[in-house]
C-alpha cells in the first residue's frame, strides 16, 4: 500500500493529488494534438477531460495491485499545472509497476519531467517496495525514450508493429529499472523498505 505524504516537493516542482480546480489546465494539456500524438487517445474534449479528471482525483493512493496513482505536477510558486504522472501497481507478488508521464509542450526540454519522474521512482522503489518498474512509449516518441534513458532505465525491448494506434501499426519501446539499479543510481545502501 502506498499513501504518499503530499505535497512532494523538488527544487522546482510540487507533486500533489489532482483536484477539481485543475480542470482548465488539464484540458489545456489533454486537448492538444501534439500531446496526444503518441498516446492511445485522441485530443480530449471538455467532457472527456472532466471524466479523466474525475478518475485522477480518485487515484491519490495505491491500495492494491491494479491501482493507478495519478499525480499532478505544478511549477513551484505558481500553482500552475504543467504535467501529470502515473504509477501503476502491476503485481504485488512480483513487485512490478509502471510509470508514465505527460507534460505540456511549453514546459518540455527544461528537465521538469525527469525531476518529477525521479520522485515517482522513489515512491515506487523506496515506499511501495517494488522490484521492477517499466516505462513504455511509442518508438517515434524520441523525447520520452530519451527521458527514460536519462533516468537510468534500460531499453529491454523494441516491439515492432506491436499495436495498431490511431489506425496505424506502431512500434513500442519498453524500458525498465530494477530496485538494485535504483539503489546504485540514488546512492542507497541495502534493500528498499517494504
Amino acid at each position: 500500500m502506498l499513501r504518499p505524504e503530499y505535497p512532494l516537493r523538488t527544487s522546482r516542482l510540487v507533486l500533489r493529488p489532482f483536484r477539481p480546480g485543475d480542470f482548465e489546465e488539464l484540458y489545456a494539456l489533454q486537448s492538444r494534438p501534439d500531446v496526444a500524438r503518441y498516446l492511445y487517445w485522441q485530443p480530449r474534449s471538455r467532457a472527456q477531460t472532466r471524466e479523466a479528471l474525475a478518475r485522477r482525483i480518485e487515484q491519490s493512493t495505491l491500495e492494491r495491485e491494479g491501482d493507478v496513482l495519478g499525480v499532478a505536477v505544478e511549477l513551484a510558486g505558481t500553482q500552475r499545472l504543467i504535467g501529470e504522472l502515473n504509477l501503476e501497481w502491476h503485481s504485488a507478488e512480483h513487485g512490478r509497476g509502471e510509470i508514465g508521464f505527460i507534460f505540456h509542450p511549453d514546459h518540455q526540454g527544461k528537465g521538469y519531467a525527469a525531476e518529477a519522474a525521479v520522485e515517482l521512482l522513489r515512491l515506487g522503489f523506496d515506499q511501495l517496495g517494488l522490484h521492477r518498474i517499466i516505462g513504455r512509449c511509442d518508438a517515434r516518441n524520441t523525447p520520452s525514450a530519451a527521458l527514460m534513458e536519462g533516468l537510468g532505465m534500460r531499453r529491454e525491448a523494441h516491439l515492432r508493429e506491436n499495436e495498431i494506434v490511431k489506425g496505424e501499426w506502431a512500434d513500442e519501446f519498453v524500458y525498465a529499472m530494477l530496485a538494485a539499479d535504483w539503489q546504485r543510481r540514488d546512492g542507497h545502501q541495502g534493500k528498499p523498505a517494504r
